[in-house]
């Protein structure tokens, strides 16, 4: 029951993220290579951070200011990160154009510069459940579970499984908008995506206080669906206007 139990839980943490794989990236050669080089980086940037503050640690549970600037340097770092991302990203995509300018081909369409965005926020959020979630899922397949007295009602592998199962849809889409806000300079773009990991990543704070998990999955999950809705109702206005572009250019 317990192989059963942690199969569940890697499956809660990673399931959407593996169906909107199947589904999306898996048909194309080039944003499988783009999630395993995302992972490969964001995966880099977590062992570079926790090398970092390996001489700080480890932290007295009461000093959660310590834990507060851990996790804003983490943000600021990672979103420095997505940034270099980006313009590793913009350079191959004027490769990828000048390419096909050169065999008569079609350059990259919107839904293609939106997909390979998706791809690249997976590897984000991939990594992210590889480091915090499923490293922690080998005792959940032994003999028992596993509480924590802040949290006592809910078993810890299912916190962080579902802790977990947020990071990656945060972290999956907002590489979408982030890239759509450097394409166009939209500054609200630009901005929300970092603005919106800072609040979840500080959220999780609240796990610190006693019951806490009652109080931060809800709000984790309020940042997550804000952040899908604003995702969808971007790429919806962006495909708008670019149906519409191409309906005039006829």
């Amino acid at each position: 029951m317990t192989v059963a139990a942690g199969i569940g839980y890697a499956l809660l943490a990673l399931g959407p993220t593996l169906s909107l794989f199947v589904s999306v990236i898996s048909k194309k050669p080039f944003l499988i290579l783009t999630v395993l080089s995302s992972t490969l980086l964001w995966l880099i940037s977590l062992i570079v951070l926790s090398g970092l503050w390996r001489a700080f640690l480890p932290l007295k549970s009461d000093t959660w200011w310590l834990y507060g600037i851990l996790l804003f340097t983490a943000v600021a770092f990672q979103e420095g990160l997505r940034i270099l991302f980006w313009k590793v990203y913009k350079k191959l995509e004027d490769i990828l154009d000048a390419f096909a300018d050169r065999v008569s081909k079609p350059r990259l369409f919107l839904t293609d510069k939106m997909q390979i965005a998706l791809a690249g926020g997976m590897g984000h959020g991939l990594a992210h459940a590889v480091f915090f979630c499923l490293s922690l899922l080998t005792p959940a397949f032994g003999p028992a579970t596993f509480f924590v007295d802040n949290c006592s009602r809910i078993p810890f592998f299912l916190v962080s499984a579902i802790i977990a199962l947020a990071f990656v849809t945060i972290h999956t889409f907002s590489m979408v908008i982030a890239f759509n806000g450097y394409a166009e300079r939209n500054k609200m773009d630009q901005f929300f995506v970092p603005i919106v990991h800072l609040v979840a990543a500080m959220g999780t704070l609240v796990n610190f206080a006693s019951g806490g998990c009652i109080i931060g999955i809800p709000l984790l999950y309020f940042v997550t669906i804000l952040t899908l809705l604003h995702c969808g109702k971007m790429v919806w206005r962006r495909l708008t206007e670019d149906r519409s572009r191409q309906s005039n250019s006829l």
